[in-house]
């Protein structure tokens, strides 16, 4: 699944192109995703300008002056900014098509994306209302995730994964995050300290930050919009890393499941 760094990439990647750019056409393909598209949005948005391009969360806001498209990439979902003229294939399920001649294409081939529409202000949409704060924002710190953490019995690797404690925290930087800070991902969350707590807020911010810099994670299912992959895999430490070397202690990287997910570390170093 495309992770925050990825998205916001993604967003990076299309506001230049759609932005003050202008609709003529609306193509719905296939309508079956996560959500259903709603019906009528060609009539809708046909010559409707872009206003902005924002992202909250893993959602992409596309806001024109009569309200917002909101996007969700899913499992598989990528977009691409093409020339109208260009093949259509198999899993393009839809596109905003612009009188300069080029489209927004979105493709997903797992249909776990979404594609919604709201007249209202998009962050108090139901989707998005119950959100926590963006993990680059300053709302995001160290005495917040201190203070949510208190009582909680849940891994600390389930707690920052939580959107309502913090949103765009998935399993990769997750994983990063916490090697970063020495903190063994199976610790309750209620048992983190203040320093811990320091530790792990600099240490997402510092990873999310460096992802997004170099255009996201590599991954099977995502390239960003201009077709080329992220870089940030080859300078994960921990993640899909199972047995190779600890780049601190050159013990072996451990897996496990946690909350269904694998989870990367090193039982040495995160103690």
């Amino acid at each position: 699944m495309p992770e925050l760094p990825e998205v916001e990439t993604t967003r990076r990647g299309i506001a230049p192109h759609i932005e003050n750019n202008t609709i003529c056409a609306v193509i719905v393909r296939n309508r079956n995703m996560r959500w259903p598209i709603p019906n009528g949005l060609n009539a809708k948005l046909k010559n409707q300008k872009i206003v902005s391009v924002t992202r909250r969360a893993k959602y992409l806001l596309i806001k024109t002056e009569i309200g917002t498209l909101i996007l969700h990439l899913g499992m598989s979902g990528s977009l691409r900014i093409l020339a109208t003229t260009e093949v259509v294939e198999k899993h393009d399920h839809f596109e905003l098509q612009f009188k300069n001649g080029i489209c927004l294409r979105l493709r997903d081939p797992r249909r776990f994306g979404a594609v919604l529409w709201t007249k209202d202000d998009p962050l108090k949409h139901k989707l998005l209302v119950n959100l926590g704060p963006e993990p680059l924002d300053k709302e995001f710190n160290s005495e917040l995730l201190f203070q949510k953490s208190r009582k909680r019995k849940t891994s600390i690797k389930q707690f920052i994964m939580d959107a309502k404690i913090v949103v765009g925290v998935g399993n990769i930087y997750a994983s990063e995050a916490l090697f970063l800070s020495s903190i063994n991902p199976k610790c309750l969350a209620g048992k983190i300290t203040k320093k811990h707590s320091q530790d792990l807020t600099r240490a997402i911010k510092k990873i999310l930050t460096q992802a997004i810099k170099q255009g996201g994670t590599t991954l099977k299912d995502f390239t960003a919009s201009d077709g080329k992959p992220g870089y940030f895999k080859q300078k994960l430490k921990v993640y899909d890393r199972k047995n190779e070397p600890c780049i601190s202690c050159k013990k072996p990287i451990k897996q496990i499941t946690i909350g269904q997910r694998s989870t990367f570390y090193c039982s040495n170093c995160q103690k």
